[in-house]
Parts: C-alpha cells; structure tokens; sequence
C-alpha cells in the first residue's frame, strides 16, 4: 500500500498519480512541449520551461513515479469529470512533503482552457485533506511569484476560505529563465483548516 493514494476525486475533477507504470508521457508531452497552443503563458511564471523534447516529459514522469513511490512528493494528473472536456488533462497537483517540519508544499498548473473555472479551489480543498487527515501534517505551504495575478487571485480565495494567512515576500526563493525571482507565500495550519472546512 502506498502512503499516498494512487487516485482521488473531488466534486468536478479526478486526480490520477502521475507514474510511469500508468501515464503514457507522450499525453503530457502533447499540452507542455514547445509550441503547443498556450504553452508560453503557461510556463511565463513557473520554474520549468515548455518541454523541447518528449524526453523530458519521460524524465518528468520517471522522477513523479520515483518520489511517489519514495514517499517525498505525489503529482496527479487532473481530470475534469463532466462537460466538453471531461477525461481531458487539465493540468497537475503536487504535494511535496517536508516531514521534518510536518508540512506539505503545494505545487499546481492549468492549461489556459480550464483558468477561470474554480479549479485551483476544488483541487487546494482535495489536498488540504490529503495533507491533513491521511498525511498528518500540521501545516500547508503554497507560494506564487508577485507577478502572477492569475494564480495569486486564486491562493488568496482559498487560503481566506480555509483561514490561512499570507506569510509574506520571500526574496531569491526561485529561479525562472535563470534568473532568481522573490514570491508570496501563504499558508494553512490544520487548526486553521479544521475550524474552515466544509
């Protein structure tokens, strides 16, 4: 059994684990590679530039299913389960433990069709209970660079739903287009998300 689970589902999106036993790259591939419809506004604020070869989403796959099976990180794919685009990859959920310090980290993308949805929200709520009621961590930690509106519009409606706080600026934290880039970091406590859930 593995201490993440390997699929989910919330009330409009299914999570499958991202795993090379399971997920053919190539899909991935198709939505991140250079050149695919959206990809630059997709990648304009994360760490990770749009793949020149389906090679690196293999090796993305292959590292997913390596520290999912190590017990550091679970990455799930995130399917709409109704409308036009049910079955469709939306995008991804990460969650990164740091279980010295009882925390997660998330991590989450979207393809420019499913922004304005209220996706972000669902998916924040499914894995705020993954952290807290399976995982037994005591905090969640998210971030966005302060150019990103989009994404930050987004934290700020769940972490104030679930009675999180903004931590504040964070300088030199990440790097994008080889350059180090402050972000704003939230986060969640348990005791927080208890007092707040549904």
């Amino acid at each position: 059994m593995s201490l993440f689970p390997t699929e989910m589902e919330s009330e409009r999106l299914r999570y499958e684990r991202v795993h090379p036993e399971e997920f053919d790259a190539y899909e991935l591939y198709e939505y991140v590679q250079a050149g695919a419809p959206h990809t630059d506004e997709l990648t304009e604020y994360m760490t990770w530039d749009p793949h020149a070869h389906p090679k690196e989403s293999f090796d993305w796959v292959e590292q997913a299913g390596e520290k999912f099976d190590d017990g550091e990180a679970a990455n799930y794919l995130v399917r709409p389960t109704e409308g036009e685009r049910a079955g469709e990859l939306a995008g991804t959920a990460g969650l990164f433990a740091d279980w010295d310090r009882r925390r997660a980290i998330f991590g989450t993308w979207f393809r420019k069709p499913f922004w304005g949805r209220g996706y972000s929200g669902e998916r924040a709520a499914r894995m705020l209970e993954l952290a807290f009621d399976r995982l037994d961590l005591e905090l969640v930690a998210v971030s966005h660079v302060p150019e990103n509106e989009n994404s930050q519009r987004a934290i700020e409606k769940y972490v104030d739903r679930f009675g999180g706080r903004k931590e504040g600026r964070l300088r030199n934290t990440v790097v994008i287009d080889d350059e180090p880039r402050d972000v704003i970091q939230y986060s969640i406590s348990r005791e927080e998300w208890e007092r707040n859930r549904d």
